[in-house]
């Protein structure tokens, strides 16, 4: 018969005696099946919030939400992005509870001067460890402010590319070439999102200068008109194609203008197509393009139709890349410009 008094007391010596383990073994556990139920509840959540979007908009592909309303696309974003965040946080924050229940359990005496250290610990980190406090407050408001999202292509300044994945403390970014930059959010100043809203195909065209400049604009323009009408491309398209008109003048070249607003993700795939219908329309009108010793404008050039103020650059370049001299009606304006700023100084 068994001495079910003698099997209590064995069992109650034995966790006398391996209590310290025991609870240690159960803080641990607990830490990880409370950080796999949450993740698995924020995964759920995620998941649900993108199988209805899909659904709404009667896609299979997140991809194909393109197509869709922009403001699926930043739901599906900024959800993944959340997801991302919040699993980060609750495993640091499992991760620390835990450690101070082991801690506690281990060296139960030390509560008293585990206080000490962790006001110190505390003051320490207060000024040693701003950093850390910086990266984690950026990387929480970039989220909450939708200023980007696990998919967007952005400028961070130190790292440009597509978003792998935004944690509390670092953001992941893929560039062109195929590296991975880890940049971190409190490092982060200016932030520029091309996958936000809309974007526009700038295409400068340099034409010869004795060619009949009315006739090439209007067949660029319808060149433009018929891609934003056809079926495969009227959805990447948000507006009716402008022609802006000539942008700048030189010996060699006329550069006339024309943008194309579009859709953030679709922006590369209507500029290819745009040029290679013009192509084939300049090809059909006999017109041979000068080469490109002629004045190209860039960057900030030309906000005319941004309502800018920004006054408009340009630079001059040759095939291999050099700088070439400027055409003379730039040399006789810098010439007058020098001149009158030697006469005020006099």
């Amino acid at each position: 018969m068994v001495d079910w008094n003698a099997v209590l007391a064995g069992l109650t010596a034995f966790f006398v005696i391996f209590r310290a383990p025991l609870e240690v073994l159960a803080i641990i556990l607990g830490a990880v099946i409370t950080r796999w139920v949450l993740l698995r509840v924020i995964r759920r959540v995620v998941d649900r919030i993108v199988s209805g979007v899909k659904k709404k908009h009667n896609v299979d592909d997140t991809r194909e939400l393109a197509a869709s309303p922009l403001g699926a696309v930043r739901v599906v974003q900024r959800t993944r992005s959340l997801g991302s965040v919040f699993s980060n946080a609750i495993t640091g924050v499992i991760v620390v509870v835990a450690s101070l229940l082991v801690f506690t359990v281990v060296i139960p005496e030390a509560s008293g001067a585990f206080a000490l250290i962790t006001a110190a610990v505390g003051a320490g980190l207060g000024f040693g460890a701003q950093n850390i406090v910086k990266d984690v407050l950026n990387g929480i408001f970039m989220i909450s402010e939708d200023q980007l999202g696990i998919g967007d292509v952005v400028d961070l300044g130190p790292a440009t590319g597509i978003v792998e994945d935004v944690g509390i403390r670092i953001t992941q970014v893929r560039d062109v070439n195929g590296t991975l930059w880890f940049v971190r959010n409190g490092e982060v100043i200016r932030l520029g999102n091309m996958s936000h809203g809309w974007a526009r195909v700038i295409i400068d065209l340099a034409i010869p200068y004795d060619s009949d400049v009315e006739e090439i604009q209007e067949k660029i323009l319808a060149v433009a008109t018929e891609l934003a009408g056809s079926p495969k491309w009227r959805y990447r398209i948000i507006e009716k194609p402008a022609l802006w008109g000539i942008e700048s003048i030189s010996a060699e070249a006329i550069i006339v203008r024309l943008v194309i607003k579009t859709r953030a993700s679709a922006k590369d795939d209507v500029a290819r197509e745009f040029r290679l219908r013009l192509k084939k329309a300049l090809d059909e009108m006999g017109v041979r393009l000068p080469s490109l010793l002629s004045v190209i404008p860039t960057g900030a050039a030309s906000t005319v139709g941004l309502r800018s103020s920004k006054s408009l650059r340009a630079k001059t370049l040759t095939l291999d890349g050099e700088t070439a001299e400027p055409s003379e009606s730039t040399a006789r304006a810098t010439r007058a410009k020098t001149a009158k700023s030697d006469g005020t100084d006099s």
